[in-house]
């Protein structure tokens, strides 16, 4: 395998959970969550040559995971409704308490604009605000911010 190879094998091994975390932020859909990492996956691969630690390894992942993401949700959009072939069986459920709650609280974040859910879904990932401002293109001091309003927004939804 070329050097590029491997460093890029690495690269996916360390961060894959990050990369499946933006993922499901944006899809309810396993299969659709798949598509979604492959995307990411090519266009991490298109860009990695070019990368030129400009900003730490995971801002740039979590950018273009957002930015693949965002472009699928648009595309999505403008398709229209299309309804999925499902099985009777899903593994995918379980019904206990904390899966519960926190599918309602994945539920409540999926109604949120794009921006607002990338906010939040870092500031789950435990980044900073700097780190946050980075990915989106704010300030330190509006993600502050944006974080407060969203977490109001999010407590009010029913």
């Amino acid at each position: 395998m070329k050097t590029n190879e491997l460093g890029f094998a690495r690269l996916v091994r360390e961060n894959k959970s990050t990369i499946y975390t933006v993922c499901y932020m944006f899809s309810k859909d396993e299969d659709e969550v798949n598509d979604l990492f492959q995307d990411i996956l090519i266009n991490l691969w298109k860009g990695f040559e070019s990368f030129r630690n400009d900003s730490t390894v995971s801002t740039w992942i979590y950018r273009v995971a957002l930015n693949t993401c965002i472009s699928a949700d648009r595309k999505k959009k403008r398709r229209g409704t299309t309804i999925p072939l499902t099985m009777e069986a899903n593994l995918y459920t379980d019904s206990d308490a904390d899966t519960k709650q926190v599918q309602q609280l994945r539920d409540r974040i999926n109604r949120l604009g794009m921006v607002d859910r990338a906010i939040i879904l870092m500031w789950l990932e435990n980044m900073s605000y700097d780190e946050i401002a980075s990915v989106v293109g704010i300030s330190p001091q509006n993600v502050g911010v944006k974080l407060f309003r969203i977490k109001e927004q999010l407590k009010s939804m029913k």
